[in-house]
């Protein structure tokens, strides 16, 4: 996988010898105020090869922060060759927090991925197939406990 960091924060690593990701930093120091959210620079670009993806994933110690990535994981696909950046929300109801330059805030995890043929079906074709246990239920369903009552 081809790298290229136009940032002068040292190059990206992984960190130990099982690390699942390489862990990705702030490119210029970023000040999120409460409740808003921001895109935050790398200077990090990738070349992921054919058949592979990138996830973009918070480290875990972001959580100090109350900070939280709203699509996380995000997916970097092969054929994307624009700088990544992190989108970051502030969920602290009364304060801004500051990503400091330099500071290690993400992860990449390289997966292997393949298309599927699409298949378009009618909904009379669709509900001839076997139905399973679950169904259509979905957002927890198989067992939070909680129903789910609209959004």
């Amino acid at each position: 996988m081809k790298i290229l960091n136009t940032s002068d924060n040292p190059n990206p690593e992984y960190k130990t010898e099982g690390s699942a990701g390489f862990d990705i930093a702030v490119s210029k120091t970023t000040v999120i105020s409460s409740a808003s959210a921001s895109l935050v620079p790398t200077g990090i670009h990738v070349i992921i090869p054919q058949g592979y993806e990138g996830q973009l994933r918070l480290r875990s110690s972001m959580w100090k922060k109350a900070v939280i990535m709203p699509n996380a994981p995000g997916t970097i696909d092969s054929d994307y060759r624009g700088e990544i950046k992190i989108p970051i929300r502030n969920v602290a109801p009364y304060q801004s927090i500051t990503l400091e330059k330099g500071e290690r805030i993400a992860q990449l995890v390289i997966s292997k991925v393949s298309q599927k043929n699409l298949e378009y079906v009618t909904a009379e074709e669709f509900s001839s197939y076997d139905e399973t246990l679950r169904g259509s239920g979905g957002f927890g369903s198989t067992g939070s406990g909680i129903p789910c009552t609209g959004l």
